[in-house]
């Protein structure tokens, strides 16, 4: 199981990369933003196997940025922290920057966050 060693890294790109640059800590966290809090949520909405999200959640809580309510047993909410939340601009500037520039022409373009219909 993957753990969370923080970065000593003097570039502050390198540490935000430590955490950060797991393709699922960042769909994981992806998807909290936008509602997701139970363990099945997450393996539902994003395919995930349960050993990889249990290790990336495992992470996601070392690193301050979720917290598992109740702490122990079944049925627990992860819940983002203000740490977590803190990263919302930089999710939109990602977003943004990917919509500018990873769609092709005439390829439709997901707004994020999804506007609620």
């Amino acid at each position: 199981m993957k753990t969370y060693t923080p970065s000593r890294a003097p570039c502050p790109i390198g540490r935000a990369a430590r955490l950060l640059g797991d393709r699922w800590v960042l769909l994981i966290l992806r998807d909290a933003f936008l509602g997701a809090e139970r363990f099945e949520e997450f393996v539902d909405r994003l395919g995930i196997n349960r050993a990889a999200l249990t290790s990336r959640l495992a992470i996601l809580q070392e690193a301050g940025l979720m917290r598992r309510d109740p702490p122990d047993g079944k049925r627990a909410r992860y819940i983002l922290t203000d740490k977590a939340r803190a990263l919302v601009p930089m999710f939109e500037q990602m977003a943004g920057w990917s919509s500018a520039h990873l769609f092709a022409d005439g390829e439709p373009v997901p707004q994020w966050p999804p506007r609620a219909g």
